[in-house]
C-alpha cells in the first residue's frame, strides 16, 4: 500500500498550473479581444503595452499543464487529442498569430491595421477554443476502454459554442478591469465604461450554462443533488463577488475590479472540479484510471517540485519590475 497517492499530488500540481494559465493568461487574451473597440490608436498602444512584458511567460503555465498532463496521466492524450484536435489545432493557430502580432505590430506603418486584426483575431479564437475545450469535458467522450471513436466534429455541439462564448466574454473582462488597473486617461475611461457590461454577459452565460450542465448531463445532475447542501453557496458567492466588483466599478476602486474578477474565475473553476470528479475522460475513467506507473510519476515530480519555485519566482519578479502604469508610447512610466 502506498503511503502517498502520487496521482492525488498530480492532480493538486495540474489543476494548479491550469488555474493559473486561466488567470494569467486570461487577461491578456481579453486585451486582444477587446482591441477593436478601443477608443483609438494611443489606448490600443496603451493595452499592447501593459501587457508586453508578461505575456510569454503566461503562457509557461500552458506549457507547464501540458508537459504535466502527458507524463503523468498519458492515457488523457490516447482520447483527448484524437476528440479535440481541430480544437487543440485552433488554439495553437490563435496563440501564435497573436505572439507574431506583438513582434511586429509597434514596427509596421502602413500594415499596422493587419496586425491590430491579427492580434484580435489570434486572442478571440484561442479564448473561444479554450471553452470548446472545457464544455467538450463536461459533455464527455465516447471511448471504448482509452480508445476515442467518436467523430472529429463531435466537440462541436451548442452547448460547447456557448461555454466558448462564455470564455470569451469573462477573458474580455479581464482584459477591461487590467486595463483600469494599468492605464489611465482615455483608455482607462473607456475601459470603465465597458466593464459593466461585460461583467453582465459574463453573468449571462455563467446563468445559462449552469442551468444548461445538469439538465443536459445526467451525471452532473446527480452530483449537484447529492451536494447541494455545500453547492448552493457557489451561486451566492458569485452574487456576492459581482456585486462587490460592480460597487468597486461604481466608485472607481482601480484594483479591486481585476481582484474581483479573479475570484470570480476562482469560483467557476471550483465548482467545474466539484461536478466532474474524480473523472479525467467522463463518463467513466478517473484520473486514477489514466495515471502513468508510480515510478514515472515519482521521477517527473522530483523535476516538478524544482520547476514550479522557479516559475512562480519569475513571475512575481516580473510582475514586480513592470509595475505601476503604461506611459504613453515609451511602456511603462515610473
Amino acid at each position: 500500500m502506498e503511503l502517498i497517492d502520487l496521482t492525488l499530488i498530480w492532480i493538486v500540481i495540474l489543476g494548479f498550473g491550469v488555474l493559473m494559465y486561466v488567470l494569467m493568461d486570461g487577461f491578456d487574451l481579453g486585451v486582444g479581444i477587446l482591441f477593436p473597440f478601443a477608443p483609438n490608436d494611443q489606448a490600443r498602444d496603451d493595452m499592447m503595452n501593459s501587457v508586453a512584458p508578461v505575456w510569454d511567460g503566461n503562457e509557461t503555465w500552458l506549457i507547464l499543464g501540458g508537459a504535466g498532463l502527458l507524463a503523468a496521466f498519458p492515457m488523457v492524450y490516447a482520447v483527448f487529442l484524437p476528440a479535440l484536435y481541430i480544437g487543440v489545432f485552433l488554439l495553437l493557430a490563435g496563440l501564435i498569430f497573436r505572439g507574431i502580432a506583438f513582434e511586429f505590430r509597434f514596427k509596421a506603418q502602413q500594415s499596422r491595421y493587419l496586425w491590430d486584426h491579427s492580434f484580435n483575431i489570434g486572442s478571440t479564437v484561442a479564448a473561444f477554443a479554450q471553452g470548446a475545450v472545457v464544455g467538450a469535458y463536461i459533455q464527455g467522450f465516447e471511448v471504448e476502454g482509452f480508445q476515442y471513436v467518436g467523430g472529429p466534429f463531435d466537440w462541436l455541439t451548442p452547448f460547447t459554442v456557448m461555454t466558448g462564448l462564455g470564455v470569451v466574454t469573462g477573458y474580455a473582462l479581464l482584459g477591461a478591469t487590467w486595463t483600469i488597473l494599468k492605464t489611465e486617461g482615455e483608455t482607462q475611461r473607456w475601459a470603465w465604461r465597458v466593464t459593466p457590461w461585460l461583467l453582465a454577459g459574463m453573468l449571462g452565460f455563467f446563468v445559462v450554462v449552469s442551468i444548461w450542465t445538469p439538465l443536459s448531463h445526467e451525471r452532473v445532475f446527480d452530483r449537484w443533488m447529492s451536494n447541494i447542501q455545500i453547492l448552493w453557496m457557489f451561486p451566492l458567492a458569485t452574487l456576492l463577488v459581482s456585486a462587490w466588483l460592480y460597487n468597486s466599478i461604481r466608485k472607481r476602486r482601480e484594483g479591486i475590479p481585476f481582484v474581483a474578477t479573479m475570484a470570480l474565475f476562482v469560483l467557476f473553476y471550483i465548482g467545474l472540479l466539484i461536478s466532474m470528479w474524480p473523472y479525467a475522460v467522463p463518463p467513466e475513467h478517473t484520473f486514477w484510471d489514466a495515471a502513468s506507473d508510480p515510478g514515472s510519476q515519482l521521477f517527473l515530480l522530483l523535476g516538478f517540485l524544482f520547476v514550479i519555485p522557479v516559475v512562480l519566482g519569475y513571475t512575481a519578479w516580473t510582475y514586480w519590475v513592470f509595475r505601476g502604469k503604461v506611459s504613453g508610447q515609451n511602456g511603462y512610466g515610473h
